[in-house]
């Protein structure tokens, strides 16, 4: 394994696991025990540790090591406003430039995504509905765009990763998907805009529930542990 793939692999690998939910926002990221888990040492890890940061994921500490990002309300309804901008003009813009070749390159990851999500098989079915937002943005050919996406993309995707614990949301998220689809293959791009928009803002709304939750089960631990 060279190098640069090694330090691919452990940034994969971390990023699995802070999506998966193995570490709780505001912790500290355990270097020690993970690199006793990649058999690596502390600077080819601090490395990956700067790629993940540079995604919104962890936050980097001046000589305290890091700790996982956490997500707040108000970091949700600031963040989802302006991807669901920048999706609904790069939906545009692809409708118009979008070939039939890749319509079906679209497609035929759109029904592989059908298939992990009937069998309920999370983080498959989540690699490809990344796979496909992010081509519906290489498509566009505007380099600034897709920049502007890139910048926001790890914790847009961390908050899409968590909506989709609830089973209904996951559902919701797949006819969704698949109003996306049709789209792309009628190069309708304002309905396109729409739906990508609308996709965003149920995701924005499933994601405060989830956060909402966790801070009411927050409370009630305090307020337990107070008695």
């Amino acid at each position: 394994m060279t190098p640069s793939s090694l330090h691919d692999g452990i940034v994969d690998a971390i990023r699995d696991m802070i999506f998966a939910g193995e570490f709780v926002g505001g912790q500290r990221v355990p270097e020690k025990l993970l690199c006793e888990k990649f058999s690596i040492s502390r600077t080819p890890l601090r490395e990956a540790l700067k790629v993940l940061a540079s995604e919104g994921l962890i936050v980097l500490l001046p000589n305290r090591g890091a700790r996982i990002a956490q997500m707040t309300a108000k970091d949700v309804d600031e963040m989802f406003p302006v991807m669901g901008a920048l999706e609904g003009l790069a939906g545009e813009i692809t409708c118009k430039r979008i070939t039939e070749d890749e319509i079906d390159e679209i497609r035929a990851l759109h029904f592989k995504m059908a298939a992990h999500h009937k069998r309920r098989e999370l983080n498959d079915y989540f690699k490809l509905n990344q796979q496909i937002h992010g081509k519906i943005f290489k498509i566009t050919g505007n380099e600034l765009l897709s920049s502007l996406y890139l910048s926001l993309t790890g914790r847009i995707r961390l908050a899409r990763y968590r909506a989709n614990f609830s089973y209904d949301r996951w559902d919701q998220a797949m006819a969704e998907h698949q109003d996306i689809l049709d789209a792309l293959s009628e190069h309708d791009g304002p309905k396109l805009a729409k739906v990508l928009k609308k996709h965003l803002q149920n995701t924005c709304q499933s994601v405060k529930e989830v956060i909402g939750a966790k801070e009411d089960a927050g409370n009630t631990l305090v307020t337990a542990n107070d008695k």
